[in-house]
């Protein structure tokens, strides 16, 4: 029986045109994992921002009872738990971007009235609602209730309060004159302070004060408050932000090897 041999000159075309049909259904094929994947991605991201918000709500609420509820003489306590709590809140970058930084104040209105006395819940309440929830009103509201029931040696660092309450004002409240106010309030409680940054305090603060009184919309005043934002910075964007907002208003900013911060001045106002 004779074998039948094929002809390898017209198979070629025939393989070609296999591979022409075959070609885009292999990538065709080889799109759809990717295209799953990116579904699945966005259902994750879309379930993520509905759980970041139902826990945005939850501590809302959480806070909202936190306000009203006796403490039974655990005053301290209670608020460095709820500050522990907050520094969460805060770092937590990826629910940030989602949900913002709307409770920032809502945290402090449960520390400061159950511990006054710890200058740097101050720093952090005045960064995070002024700076980043943009609600310096409340920072300032806040802040005062707290120097209601302080004083120059209670506790002995009082003096930065004033300071910390002085650059809301200024900055972001735009309210020259009660910046002076806080300001020499804050030069005068360094005056009665023994504490060591106190004669620093002094000089700086008299300064912005009385750039403040000559000018409440001083150039040199608000280049000083700057300096102080870059100086307790929490994060890279706001440190650029008063570099560049130091350099808008005609000073100038040097850092050196050592990290250490040098400001110039512009010319008088």
């Amino acid at each position: 029986m004779p074998l039948s041999v094929s002809n390898p000159h017209r198979s070629r075309p025939q393989v070609r045109h296999l591979l022409v049909w075959l070609a885009p259904m292999a990538l065709l094929l080889s799109l759809l994992p990717l295209q799953r994947q990116r579904l699945a991605t966005i259902q994750d991201r879309s379930a993520t921002s509905q759980s970041l918000e139902r826990q945005e709500e939850a501590t809302a609420a959480t806070l909202a009872v936190a306000q009203k509820m006796p403490t039974f003489g655990f005053d301290n306590l209670v608020a460095n738990w709820f500050f522990l709590q907050f520094l969460q809140y805060f770092g937590d970058d990826e629910a940030r971007a989602v949900t913002g930084y709307n409770l920032s104040p809502e945290f402090f209105r449960v520390i400061i009235p159950n511990d006054p006395y710890y200058r740097m819940f101050y720093l952090f309440l005045s960064g995070s609602t002024s700076n980043f929830a943009a609600k310096p009103e409340q920072s300032v509201a806040l802040i005062a209730q707290g120097l209601e029931r302080l004083n120059p040696n209670l506790p002995e660092d009082a003096f930065y309060i004033w300071r910390y309450r002085g650059v809301d004002e200024l900055l972001y409240l735009g309210d020259g004159q009660a910046a002076q106010k806080s300001y020499q309030t804050a030069a005068d409680w360094a005056r009665q302070s023994n504490h060591p940054d106190a004669p620093l305090t002094i000089e700086n603060s008299q300064r912005t004060a009385d750039f403040l009184a000559n000018n409440p919309l001083s150039k040199q005043a608000q280049v000083n408050a700057w300096a102080s934002v870059l100086a307790n910075a929490f994060d890279d964007g706001t440190r650029q932000r008063a570099i560049d907002r130091i350099n808008a208003l005609g000073g100038s900013v040097f850092i050196n090897e050592a990290g250490e911060i040098s400001i110039q001045f512009p010319p008088d106002d």
